[in-house]
């Protein structure tokens, strides 16, 4: 019984893990124009910036449980903006390393993912965001956030279970796109809201307190990562 059940899981996890063919050449370019067609216009990023947001505050939660900080939920709200609460020492590494967490988590899960492509690991890619999603799900804390996360999570099963190899790349390849490139606008945008007088507690201004630093060497440092993730991801995408 023990070898059936071992013979399973390793026929599982050699499916998922293995590799799946490339994408032509046109159908990656296509899912970069579709990427950029939900973040250039400000209409559309007023939606889809919902699961830049689901990044954004998962990159917190996960950072605060592997620097041994207690998550205690996430909060995703409707005008995009979210709130990971956690418990431990509000100073030291662990809190810098989950408040510096949330601007550059998109682009680097973005970055990730293109590693992932570049090897062809479709499927992985699809299995390990699915999870990611059921994790974070079992922390939040409000309807709203709720209904986006298990909505985004869907999308990812029925594409999963319900369509074919080539439709799974393009979805593949078309979150990836969206993640690096949606991965920068957000801290330009806080960066403009505060040169206004607003978001006083951002995610910068917490790092400054934190650190001393002034807030505009964070947001140098949430612009580097960003710009960095989308040209190193691009140039894996396009294989140049």
């Amino acid at each position: 019984m023990n070898t059936i059940a071992s013979s399973s899981l390793a026929s599982v996890w050699d499916e998922v893990s293995g590799t799946q063919p490339d994408p032509d050449l046109w159908v990656v370019i296509a899912t970069l124009v579709a990427a950029l067609a939900v973040v250039v216009p400000q209409a559309l990023w007023r939606v889809s910036r919902n699961a830049i947001t689901i990044a954004h505050e998962g990159g917190h939660g996960l950072v605060a449980l592997l620097t041994g900080r207690t998550l205690t939920g996430i909060r995703l709200h409707s005008d995009t903006s979210g709130l990971t609460v956690s418990r431990g020492k509000p100073y030291g590494l662990g809190m810098i390393l989950t408040a510096a967490a949330g601007y550059t988590a998109p682009p680097l899960l973005g970055l990730g993912g293109a590693a992932l492509l570049t090897t062809g690991r479709i499927t992985l890619l699809l299995c390990a965001a699915t999870a990611l999603l059921v994790a974070m799900l079992v922390m939040i804390r409000n309807a709203y956030g709720a209904l986006t996360v298990v909505l985004t999570g869907a999308t990812f099963v029925l594409v999963s279970w319900l369509t074919g190899p080539q439709v799974q790349a393009a979805f593949a390849y078309a979150v990836v796109w969206f993640l690096l490139l949606g991965g920068v606008r957000p801290a330009f945008e806080l960066q403009a809201k505060r040169s206004r007088g607003g978001a006083g507690d951002s995610d910068a201004d917490q790092l400054s307190r934190l650190t001393h630093v002034p807030a505009g060497l964070w947001f140098f440092l949430f612009h580097a990562v960003s710009l960095c993730s989308l040209l190193g991801g691009g140039r894996w995408l396009l294989e140049l």
